[in-house]
């Protein structure tokens, strides 16, 4: 997520009532979780385990709870919650908006996309030239929706990301700052849903195909020339290559990588990454031919065991 102008590090300590550690003449340019910073971000961290983590990231400013050696080109700001602290920054230009109207009047969409009768548009959405939202689909703030892109009826572009930071009080939500970016030429079935960032940007690459009643997370990248069946579920953070077919019913963890080219068979359950340029099969997923035959295996047993025992 990044911010609509540099915010000097010293406005951020004020804002949080933390200490400086390093270099106090540093701005922030935006805000993200650990594993989506980039030079110039802020970022947090309140475990001790993974300081080092933090610590050697791309992050600029890092919100910390204990004060540790700074490294050099960064700035820790020490302050007692850093998590809070963080999320708080994310809601202040994150804010929620609540639509008084069906299209959102900050929305800018394109003379020549058609938006059907009972469609849903968020505040600061973009719609490119003869995109088409079907009537009932909803367009979460900041989304981008590419020329020529397809949303079907009831589908949802920008739902909040299912993160929780887990607390001795319970499950706190983390404020959903990030966005969803449809490319060009996507078309997306009914009854979709497709998580915004945490505080990055869920990608659609140009030209991917989703079936009806398909769930992406949060921070989910997926590549150009997809294909992707019914009721497939994506984790959030996971990251699929280009020309990939994901038949239906697959669910494919968090947090991996899934090569170009990869065929995925319908009902498999993907745990780990995947390479490219392979077809998979089975609970845990592996490569179809070894998952074939150990199948094929598996029905001569009861003729196996009647010979032996003779």
């Amino acid at each position: 997520m990044k911010f609509p102008r540099p915010i000097p590090v010293t406005e951020i300590a004020g804002k949080i009532q933390a200490e400086i550690i390093g270099d106090n003449r540093l701005e922030a340019t935006g805000i993200n979780e650990i594993h989506q910073v980039e030079n110039g971000d802020i970022s947090f961290v309140d475990v001790e385990k993974y300081y080092k983590k933090a610590l050697e990231s791309q992050a600029t400013i890092i919100l910390i709870d204990k004060k540790t050696a700074c490294p050099k080109g960064k700035v820790l700001l020490v302050c007692q919650t850093p998590f809070e602290a963080f999320n708080e920054l994310v809601k202040e230009y994150r804010p929620i908006q609540p639509l008084t109207a069906s299209i959102a009047p900050t929305a800018e969409i394109h003379p020549d996309a058609v938006v059907e009768v009972g469609a849903v548009v968020g505040h600061h959405v973009k719609i490119g030239k003869n995109a088409h939202i079907q009537a009932n689909a909803v367009i979460g703030d900041y989304s981008i929706i590419g020329e020529n892109a397809i949303i079907q009826s009831n589908s949802v572009v920008g739902s909040d990301a299912f993160y929780y930071k887990k607390t001795e009080e319970g499950f706190v939500k983390w404020r959903s700052g990030g966005r969803v970016i449809i490319e060009n030429d996507v078309e997306i079935g009914a009854g979709c849903t497709i998580c915004k960032g945490v505080t990055g940007d869920t990608v659609i690459g140009a030209g991917t195909k989703l079936d009806c009643q398909i769930q992406i997370g949060h921070d989910v990248k997926i590549g150009k020339n997809c294909l992707i069946a019914a009721q497939v579920g994506i984790a959030g953070n996971t990251r699929i290559g280009d020309w990939v077919t994901l038949y239906g019913q697959v669910g494919i963890a968090q947090n991996l990588n899934i090569g170009d080219r990869v065929i995925v068979g319908a009902k498999s359950g993907v745990s780990k990454d995947l390479e490219g340029g392979k077809t998979y099969f089975g609970y845990p997923a592996a490569e179809a031919r070894t998952i074939y035959r150990e199948m094929a295996a598996l029905r001569h047993l009861p003729e196996f065991f009647a010979n032996y025992y003779k």
